[in-house]
């Protein structure tokens, strides 16, 4: 049976947990219903619970979070210490927002707020042909930052771009790790509420399009199911 550690980095608030649950809460509803059968373990270290060795886990993910990867925050650099332990041994590693920042920047890349300013709403991606994890041609999934990977590590392959985000979905060189920016696992309720959160830090006209662009169907389905494969299959360099 697989096991997936998911590392909580980030906070829903409590009004908000309550009717959509924690952000590992959303990831397991979203790996389950591409398949029932996986457990998960927690370890939040926003909370400051300590992460454990990333040999002894079958298959890692990260999730994501209102920091940014150079806030100083006492967990950042041992979390990217893990992401460089856990890509040594080919651990299968997914990392989504924050969490693909991390991982970039864990493994060799660049990331800082995009002079572009907040991505927020339903954002289409180009999906880039014979990547191996991620079908068809385009995907349509919610996004919520404003930080972005601006160059990927070495050995990195972008598999998902848009015009707003070029590096939006890296996979990685040892064929065991891979990021995504947009968030498979917020539903369309919730990615509502969070670009409800940008009043006042977006403009109105970038908060109200955002909003009106999650009217359309998201392929949250596809994303999360390509994510759940990829954590239990293994390394495939």
């Amino acid at each position: 049976m697989s096991r997936i550690t998911i590392i909580e980095t980030g906070l829903v608030s409590k009004r908000d947990r309550t009717r959509y649950g924690s952000f590992p809460e959303m990831f397991e509803r979203m790996i389950r219903a591409e398949d029932a059968s996986i457990d998960f373990d927690i370890v939040s270290i926003v909370n400051g619970q300590p992460l454990p060795n990333p040999d002894t886990l079958q298959a890692v993910l990260i999730t994501g979070s209102a920091a940014g990867v150079y806030d100083k925050l006492d967990w950042i650099a041992p979390l990217e210490e893990f992401v460089r332990n856990a890509y040594a041994s080919q651990i299968p590693t997914v990392g989504v927002c924050f969490g693909h920042q991390l991982m970039a920047q864990a493994l060799g890349g660049t990331v800082r707020k995009s002079e572009k300013g907040w991505g927020i709403g339903r954002h289409i991606y180009n999906i880039a042909p014979g990547n191996g994890v991620i079908d068809g041609k385009q995907i349509a999934i919610a996004a919520s930052h404003q930080d972005q990977v601006i160059e990927p590590p070495p050995g990195a392959r972008t598999i998902l771009s848009s015009a707003f985000t070029e590096h939006a979905g890296l996979l990685y060189g040892n064929g065991a790790a891979l990021s995504v920016q947009p968030h498979p696992e917020f539903d369309t309720a919730f990615a509502y509420v969070c670009c409800g959160l940008r009043d006042g830090h977006a403009p109105d006209a970038v908060v109200a399009q955002a909003k009106a662009s999650l009217a359309e169907p998201v392929d949250n389905a596809a994303l999360g199911g390509a994510i759940t494969r990829f954590l239990t299959r293994g390394p495939r360099a």
